[in-house]
Protein backbone atom coordinates (compact mmCIF):
# COMPACT_ATOMS: atom_id res chain seq x y z
CA UNK A 1 0.00 0.00 0.00
CA UNK A 2 2.83 2.36 0.92
CA UNK A 3 4.47 1.65 -2.41
CA UNK A 4 1.22 2.35 -4.26
CA UNK A 5 0.75 5.66 -2.46
CA UNK A 6 4.35 6.64 -3.21
CA UNK A 7 3.85 5.92 -6.89
CA UNK A 8 0.61 7.88 -6.88
CA UNK A 9 2.06 10.97 -5.21
CA UNK A 10 5.24 10.68 -7.24
CA UNK A 11 3.18 10.64 -10.41
CA UNK A 12 1.22 13.70 -9.27
CA UNK A 13 4.44 15.56 -8.56
CA UNK A 14 5.81 14.73 -12.00
CA UNK A 15 2.54 15.85 -13.59
CA UNK A 16 2.56 19.09 -11.62
CA UNK A 17 6.19 19.69 -12.56
CA UNK A 18 5.36 19.05 -16.20
CA UNK A 19 2.52 21.56 -16.08
CA UNK A 20 4.73 24.20 -14.50
CA UNK A 21 7.33 23.67 -17.20
CA UNK A 22 4.67 24.06 -19.88
CA UNK A 23 3.31 27.24 -18.26
CA UNK A 24 6.84 28.67 -18.07
CA UNK A 25 7.39 27.86 -21.75
CA UNK A 26 4.16 29.65 -22.71
CA UNK A 27 5.18 32.67 -20.69
CA UNK A 28 8.60 32.86 -22.35
CA UNK A 29 6.99 32.64 -25.79
CA UNK A 30 4.54 35.43 -24.93
CA UNK A 31 7.36 37.59 -23.54
CA UNK A 32 9.24 37.20 -26.82
CA UNK A 33 6.26 38.89 -28.48
CA UNK A 34 6.52 41.67 -25.91
CA UNK A 35 10.21 42.07 -26.78
CA UNK A 36 9.40 42.30 -30.49
CA UNK A 37 6.85 45.06 -29.94
CA UNK A 38 9.21 46.98 -27.67
CA UNK A 39 11.99 46.74 -30.26
CA UNK A 40 9.61 48.22 -32.85
CA UNK A 41 8.65 51.08 -30.55
CA UNK A 42 5.08 49.76 -30.18
CA UNK A 43 4.99 50.44 -26.47
CA UNK A 44 1.21 50.51 -26.10
CA UNK A 45 0.91 47.16 -27.86
CA UNK A 46 3.62 45.69 -25.63
CA UNK A 47 1.83 46.99 -22.54
CA UNK A 48 -1.45 45.51 -23.79
CA UNK A 49 0.23 42.11 -24.20
CA UNK A 50 1.63 42.27 -20.68
CA UNK A 51 -1.78 43.16 -19.27
CA UNK A 52 -3.28 40.18 -21.08
CA UNK A 53 -0.66 37.93 -19.50
CA UNK A 54 -1.39 39.56 -16.15
CA UNK A 55 -4.91 38.10 -16.23
CA UNK A 56 -3.89 34.55 -17.16
CA UNK A 57 -4.01 32.08 -14.24
CA UNK A 58 -1.54 29.69 -15.93
CA UNK A 59 1.58 30.84 -17.75
CA UNK A 60 0.78 34.45 -16.93
CA UNK A 61 2.49 37.19 -14.96
CA UNK A 62 1.88 37.00 -11.22
CA UNK A 63 4.11 39.92 -10.35
CA UNK A 64 3.10 42.69 -12.73
CA UNK A 65 1.22 45.34 -10.75
CA UNK A 66 0.78 42.92 -7.83
CA UNK A 67 2.79 44.70 -5.12
CA UNK A 68 0.99 45.19 -1.83
CA UNK A 69 1.22 48.92 -1.15
CA UNK A 70 1.14 51.10 1.92
CA UNK A 71 -2.10 53.10 2.29
CA UNK A 72 -1.52 56.83 1.83
CA UNK A 73 -3.04 57.45 5.26
CA UNK A 74 -0.09 55.70 6.95
CA UNK A 75 2.49 58.22 8.06
CA UNK A 76 4.98 55.87 9.73
CA UNK A 77 6.03 52.23 10.00
CA UNK A 78 4.66 52.12 13.53
CA UNK A 79 1.15 52.20 12.08
CA UNK A 80 1.80 49.11 9.95
CA UNK A 81 0.99 45.51 10.91
CA UNK A 82 4.61 44.34 11.01
CA UNK A 83 6.03 42.28 13.85
CA UNK A 84 8.50 43.97 16.20
CA UNK A 85 11.63 42.34 14.70
CA UNK A 86 10.77 43.26 11.12
CA UNK A 87 9.67 46.71 12.24
CA UNK A 88 13.06 47.35 13.82
CA UNK A 89 14.90 46.35 10.62
CA UNK A 90 12.67 48.36 8.33
CA UNK A 91 12.70 51.44 10.54
CA UNK A 92 16.50 51.58 10.33
CA UNK A 93 16.35 51.14 6.54
CA UNK A 94 13.63 53.78 6.15
CA UNK A 95 15.51 56.27 8.32
CA UNK A 96 18.73 55.84 6.32
CA UNK A 97 16.85 56.26 3.04
CA UNK A 98 15.20 59.45 4.30
CA UNK A 99 18.58 60.78 5.41
CA UNK A 100 19.94 60.23 1.90
CA UNK A 101 16.96 62.03 0.41
CA UNK A 102 17.32 64.95 2.80
CA UNK A 103 21.01 65.30 1.92
CA UNK A 104 19.95 65.93 -1.63
CA UNK A 105 18.34 69.20 -0.48
CA UNK A 106 14.99 68.96 -2.22
CA UNK A 107 13.87 72.26 -3.71
CA UNK A 108 17.39 73.68 -3.42
CA UNK A 109 19.33 71.72 -6.04
CA UNK A 110 18.56 72.85 -9.60
CA UNK A 111 21.34 71.00 -11.40
CA UNK A 112 20.27 69.92 -14.85
CA UNK A 113 20.06 66.21 -15.68
CA UNK A 114 18.62 64.25 -18.63
CA UNK A 115 14.88 64.02 -18.09
CA UNK A 116 13.61 61.34 -20.48
CA UNK A 117 14.89 58.42 -18.41
CA UNK A 118 15.33 57.25 -14.87
CA UNK A 119 19.08 57.37 -14.35
CA UNK A 120 21.80 56.73 -11.83
CA UNK A 121 25.25 58.32 -11.64
CA UNK A 122 28.08 56.18 -10.30
CA UNK A 123 30.66 57.35 -7.79
CA UNK A 124 34.13 58.46 -8.90
CA UNK A 125 37.00 56.01 -8.43
CA UNK A 126 40.60 55.60 -9.53
CA UNK A 127 41.28 51.88 -9.44
CA UNK A 128 39.82 49.01 -11.44
CA UNK A 129 38.55 47.38 -8.23
CA UNK A 130 36.61 50.54 -7.43
CA UNK A 131 35.18 50.64 -10.93
CA UNK A 132 34.04 47.04 -10.56
CA UNK A 133 32.32 48.03 -7.31
CA UNK A 134 30.74 50.99 -9.10
CA UNK A 135 29.50 48.65 -11.82
CA UNK A 136 27.98 46.29 -9.25
CA UNK A 137 26.30 49.21 -7.49
CA UNK A 138 24.97 50.55 -10.79
CA UNK A 139 23.46 47.17 -11.67
CA UNK A 140 21.76 46.91 -8.27
CA UNK A 141 20.51 50.49 -8.56
CA UNK A 142 18.95 49.99 -11.99
CA UNK A 143 17.49 46.64 -10.95
CA UNK A 144 15.83 48.50 -8.08
CA UNK A 145 14.15 50.87 -10.52
CA UNK A 146 13.13 48.02 -12.85
CA UNK A 147 11.65 45.76 -10.16
CA UNK A 148 9.79 48.55 -8.35
CA UNK A 149 8.18 49.66 -11.59
CA UNK A 150 7.25 46.14 -12.64
CA UNK A 151 5.65 45.23 -9.32
CA UNK A 152 3.67 48.49 -9.43
CA UNK A 153 2.41 47.76 -12.95
CA UNK A 154 4.76 50.11 -14.85
CA UNK A 155 6.32 48.35 -17.83
CA UNK A 156 10.06 48.91 -18.44
CA UNK A 157 10.71 49.53 -22.14
CA UNK A 158 14.49 49.58 -22.15
CA UNK A 159 17.58 49.84 -19.96
CA UNK A 160 21.32 50.44 -20.15
CA UNK A 161 24.05 49.21 -17.83
CA UNK A 162 27.51 50.73 -18.53
CA UNK A 163 30.40 48.27 -18.66
CA UNK A 164 33.35 48.42 -16.27
CA UNK A 165 35.44 49.67 -19.21
CA UNK A 166 32.96 52.48 -19.90
CA UNK A 167 33.10 53.51 -16.24
CA UNK A 168 36.91 53.61 -16.38
CA UNK A 169 36.79 55.90 -19.40
CA UNK A 170 34.12 58.26 -18.06
CA UNK A 171 33.45 58.85 -14.36
CA UNK A 172 29.98 60.18 -15.14
CA UNK A 173 28.70 57.37 -17.33
CA UNK A 174 25.16 56.53 -16.27
CA UNK A 175 22.87 53.54 -16.24
CA UNK A 176 19.20 54.00 -16.99
CA UNK A 177 15.83 52.30 -17.13
CA UNK A 178 13.04 53.69 -19.29
CA UNK A 179 9.36 53.02 -18.63
CA UNK A 180 6.12 53.11 -20.56
CA UNK A 181 3.76 55.80 -19.26
CA UNK A 182 6.18 58.43 -17.98
CA UNK A 183 5.90 60.64 -21.08
CA UNK A 184 5.12 63.67 -18.93
CA UNK A 185 8.85 63.90 -18.15
CA UNK A 186 9.39 65.51 -21.56
CA UNK A 187 6.96 68.28 -20.60
CA UNK A 188 8.85 68.77 -17.34
CA UNK A 189 12.11 69.09 -19.29
CA UNK A 190 10.56 71.54 -21.77
CA UNK A 191 9.26 73.71 -18.93
CA UNK A 192 12.68 73.66 -17.29
CA UNK A 193 14.34 74.65 -20.55
CA UNK A 194 11.88 77.51 -21.10
CA UNK A 195 12.55 78.82 -17.61
CA UNK A 196 16.31 78.61 -18.14
CA UNK A 197 16.24 80.23 -21.59
CA UNK A 198 13.73 83.01 -20.93
CA UNK A 199 13.77 83.44 -17.18
CA UNK A 200 10.00 82.94 -17.19
CA UNK A 201 8.24 80.37 -15.07
CA UNK A 202 6.36 78.90 -18.02
CA UNK A 203 3.80 76.17 -17.47
CA UNK A 204 4.37 75.43 -13.77
CA UNK A 205 1.38 74.32 -11.71
CA UNK A 206 0.27 71.41 -13.91
CA UNK A 207 -1.57 69.44 -11.22
CA UNK A 208 -4.15 68.04 -13.59
CA UNK A 209 -1.62 66.84 -16.16
CA UNK A 210 -0.93 63.46 -14.51
CA UNK A 211 -3.06 61.24 -12.28
CA UNK A 212 -2.27 60.65 -8.62
CA UNK A 213 -1.61 56.99 -9.50
CA UNK A 214 1.00 57.95 -12.09
CA UNK A 215 2.67 60.31 -9.63
CA UNK A 216 2.62 57.64 -6.91
CA UNK A 217 4.16 55.08 -9.26
CA UNK A 218 6.79 57.52 -10.53
CA UNK A 219 7.72 58.59 -6.99
CA UNK A 220 8.30 54.97 -5.95
CA UNK A 221 10.12 53.97 -9.15
CA UNK A 222 12.47 56.95 -8.87
CA UNK A 223 13.33 55.92 -5.28
CA UNK A 224 13.72 52.25 -6.18
CA UNK A 225 17.38 52.61 -7.11
CA UNK A 226 18.38 54.46 -3.96
CA UNK A 227 16.51 51.97 -1.76
CA UNK A 228 18.24 49.07 -3.54
CA UNK A 229 21.64 50.61 -2.78
CA UNK A 230 20.75 50.89 0.90
CA UNK A 231 19.58 47.26 0.97
CA UNK A 232 22.77 45.95 -0.65
CA UNK A 233 25.42 48.33 0.72
CA UNK A 234 23.78 49.97 3.74
CA UNK A 235 24.18 53.39 2.15
CA UNK A 236 23.96 55.22 -1.17
CA UNK A 237 27.00 56.75 -2.86
CA UNK A 238 25.25 58.17 -5.91
CA UNK A 239 24.80 61.84 -6.71
CA UNK A 240 21.03 61.62 -6.13
CA UNK A 241 20.10 62.81 -9.61
CA UNK A 242 16.94 60.73 -9.24
CA UNK A 243 15.85 62.84 -6.26
CA UNK A 244 16.61 66.04 -8.13
CA UNK A 245 14.42 64.81 -10.96
CA UNK A 246 11.57 64.10 -8.53
CA UNK A 247 12.02 67.62 -7.16
CA UNK A 248 11.61 69.04 -10.67
CA UNK A 249 8.40 67.10 -11.18
CA UNK A 250 7.02 68.52 -7.93
CA UNK A 251 7.93 72.03 -9.05
CA UNK A 252 6.28 71.41 -12.45
CA UNK A 253 3.13 70.28 -10.65
CA UNK A 254 3.20 73.34 -8.42
CA UNK A 255 3.60 71.41 -5.17
CA UNK A 256 4.62 73.33 -2.08
CA UNK A 257 7.29 71.94 0.25
CA UNK A 258 4.82 70.35 2.64
CA UNK A 259 3.02 68.53 -0.17
CA UNK A 260 6.26 67.33 -1.70
CA UNK A 261 7.67 66.15 1.64
CA UNK A 262 4.49 64.19 2.32
CA UNK A 263 4.63 62.51 -1.10
CA UNK A 264 8.32 61.63 -0.73
CA UNK A 265 7.82 60.19 2.75
CA UNK A 266 4.97 57.94 1.60
CA UNK A 267 6.89 56.87 -1.53
CA UNK A 268 10.00 56.03 0.53
CA UNK A 269 7.91 54.01 2.98
CA UNK A 270 6.11 52.15 0.19
CA UNK A 271 9.32 51.46 -1.76
CA UNK A 272 11.20 50.27 1.32
CA UNK A 273 8.48 47.74 2.13
CA UNK A 274 8.21 46.47 -1.46
CA UNK A 275 11.98 46.26 -1.94
CA UNK A 276 12.70 44.60 1.40
CA UNK A 277 10.07 41.95 0.69
CA UNK A 278 11.71 41.04 -2.64
CA UNK A 279 15.45 41.16 -2.02
CA UNK A 280 16.13 37.80 -3.67
CA UNK A 281 13.94 38.68 -6.65
CA UNK A 282 15.92 41.87 -7.25
CA UNK A 283 19.16 39.91 -6.97
CA UNK A 284 18.04 37.51 -9.70
CA UNK A 285 16.88 40.40 -11.86
CA UNK A 286 20.23 42.18 -11.40
CA UNK A 287 22.02 39.07 -12.67
CA UNK A 288 19.90 39.11 -15.83
CA UNK A 289 20.43 42.85 -16.36
CA UNK A 290 24.19 42.53 -15.87
CA UNK A 291 24.17 40.02 -18.73
CA UNK A 292 22.21 42.41 -20.95
CA UNK A 293 19.12 40.20 -21.20
CA UNK A 294 16.05 41.50 -23.02
CA UNK A 295 13.16 43.12 -21.14
CA UNK A 296 11.12 39.95 -21.64
CA UNK A 297 13.93 37.77 -20.28
CA UNK A 298 14.32 40.09 -17.28
CA UNK A 299 10.59 39.84 -16.60
CA UNK A 300 10.85 36.06 -16.85
CA UNK A 301 13.65 36.09 -14.28
CA UNK A 302 11.39 38.09 -11.95
CA UNK A 303 8.50 35.68 -12.40
CA UNK A 304 10.73 32.64 -11.85
CA UNK A 305 12.11 34.17 -8.66
CA UNK A 306 8.57 34.99 -7.48
CA UNK A 307 7.43 31.39 -7.95
CA UNK A 308 5.91 30.20 -4.70
CA UNK A 309 6.42 33.58 -2.98
CA UNK A 310 3.76 35.84 -1.58
CA UNK A 311 3.75 39.15 -3.43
Amino acid sequence: MYSALSCRFGGELVAASGKEAEYAKRRRQALKRVDRELSRGNFKVALSLVKQLQRKPAGGLRGFGAAKQVPKRLSSLDESELDSKELLTLRALFDSVMESIERCNLFDSLDEAPSDTVESIVEDGSYVSLKEEDHFMCVQHEAGHFLTGYLLGVLPKGYEIPSVEALKQDDFTVGRVQFVGFDFLKEVADARKQKKDTGQVGSWGNRGEISSKTLNNFSCVILGGLVAEHLVFGHSEGHYSDINKLDKVFQWLGYNKSEADSQVKWAALNTVLISHHHIQVRSRLAEAMALGRSIGSCIDSIENALSGELI
